[in-house]
């Protein structure tokens, strides 16, 4: 059991959680992630780590509540205990000095990028920041993200902060100007990888994009998380989450993405129904009270 040691809301249903997992903390590097079950009945979902620390023996995680059991972890509190954290998975992210390193993070992937980038500044990179949300209210973490960059461009689909677009046209700008990029590193929703790696491919500008597709076990053996990678099928559990950008067809995951489409949004409607009941029962016997 992982009891939740630090909860703080941040934007429209994404959230910050501090969990004590000890023995995951002190072997977790950047670019790995966790798999957690809430429950006995729960399912298992990936999460990339935030943060850790491993003297504290703590682990930081976002959760953006978009699912089933993402809603029922938002809705626990500090002192709520989750019943199985899985980790660390994955490989770690590849850290050498590049010279000038670009970082995108799009909406929930500014927390994935951000010990990444964290790494790459202490081997002595310059780390410029990309960073983008529909609106500035569901920006996440552009103070930490300052803390670890040289610089920090910011975009919002509306304009109400920075440039008014896609962080594609922040990258693309960038490179119409010839600013030095020597790696680029892009972490977010699957179309906002997919059009980062076709802005740079021309370019040939290196890519790396940090996969996180259907999972079941984490270990390669359910096969559920196999992407193509050129002309070869990998698994993001166990020979990601990072791949080349450029290599990854993005169609195919694209589609494997939306299976089971139909069977989450029965799930979240049974469990939306439930949770009503539940809140009612309670509610007259408080009236009873």
């Amino acid at each position: 059991m992982h009891q939740i040691l630090e909860k703080n809301d941040l934007a429209s249903k994404v959230y910050r959680y501090v969990i004590d997992a000890k023995d995951i903390a002190i072997k977790a590097k950047a670019g790995q992630f966790v798999i957690i079950k809430l429950n006995e009945h729960g399912e298992r979902i990936p999460i990339t780590i935030a943060d850790m620390d491993a003297n504290k023996g703590t682990l930081t995680l976002y959760v953006q509540a978009v699912g089933k059991t993402t809603t029922q972890l938002s809705q626990m509190k500090v002192g709520d205990k989750i019943m199985d954290i899985v980790g660390p998975l994955g490989q770690p992210s590849h850290i050498e000095k590049y010279g000038t390193v670009v970082s995108i993070g799009g909406g929930f992937g500014i927390a994935a990028i951000h010990p990444i980038v964290r790494e790459y500044k202490n081997a002595g990179n310059k780390t410029i920041s990309i960073v983008g949300s529909r609106s500035k209210e569901l920006l996440i973490m552009e103070d930490e993200m300052r803390k670890i960059s040289d610089d920090v461009r910011i975009a919002t689909d509306d304009g109400s902060y920075g440039k008014k677009g896609l962080v594609t046209g922040v990258l693309q700008d960038m490179i119409d100007s010839n600013e030095k990029i020597d790696l680029v590193l892009a972490i977010g929703p699957l179309i906002m990888m997919k059009a980062v790696a076709d802005v740079t491919k021309p370019h040939n500008i290196k890519t790396l994009v940090s996969m996180n597709p259907i999972m079941v076990d984490g270990t390669g053996m359910c096969g559920a998380c196999r992407v193509s990678v050129g002309n070869e099928i990998k698994f993001a559990c166990v020979d990601g989450p990072e791949f080349d950008g450029h290599l990854i067809n993005f169609d195919e995951v694209l589609t494997r993405s939306k299976m089971y489409i139909n069977e989450e949004k029965k799930s979240m409607e049974l469990f939306m129904q439930n949770h009503e009941c539940n809140l009612n029962k309670a509610a007259n016997q408080l009236g009873a009270k």
